[in-house]
């Protein structure tokens, strides 16, 4: 299997946790596929386009620089699945190949957990609370600055979070 080095989308390195880049062979043609896995973080800011320019690193060296279709593969990690056509496969010989009636495919998840991405790059979601409190301590919560607010908010829940586990 062909190995990658880095990856960077639209010119930005990105963080690849795992990879898997070969060609799949349809009635159709020939595509070179790209499978990654990725933070949540990087699934959010590219799943609203169709198209990437992808430049693709190898580890011996090669340098794949392609206009690519985006697919959001859902369910399991985040992941990106990008492709693109292929009319002369010749300078892929060492890529894997899969045939579109293979059973086989690469199962990039294997061997990593949603919290391993996370201590790497943990996304941060804005969350809104309805509560019903006595007056005296929403007057004291709408005093507070929101970064106060926010820091309290996740040193209180951590700390919460940690005594139930034990």
């Amino acid at each position: 299997m062909v190995g990658i080095k880095s990856i960077k989308i639209d010119g930005e390195s990105i963080h690849v946790f795992k990879s898997a880049i070969y060609i799949f062979e349809s009635s159709s043609g020939f595509t070179l596929e790209l499978d990654i896995i990725v933070s949540e973080i990087v699934v959010k800011k590219y799943k609203k386009f169709e198209n990437l320019i992808m430049e693709i690193e190898l580890e011996d060296g090669r340098l794949i620089n392609s206009i690519m279709h985006l697919k959001i593969l859902s369910g399991g990690l985040p992941q990106l699945n990008l492709f693109c056509e292929l009319n002369d496969i010749q300078e892929y010989d060492d890529f894997d190949k899969v045939n579109e009636h293979d059973t086989w495919f690469p199962n990039i998840e294997e061997g990593i957990t949603i919290e391993e991405i996370r201590k790497v790059e943990m996304p941060i979601e804005e969350v809104s609370l309805k509560l019903k409190l006595p007056i005296d301590q929403v007057e004291w919560l709408k005093s507070q600055k929101k970064g106060a607010l926010n820091e309290m908010f996740q040193t209180f829940i951590s700390d919460y979070w940690k005594k139930l586990k034990s």
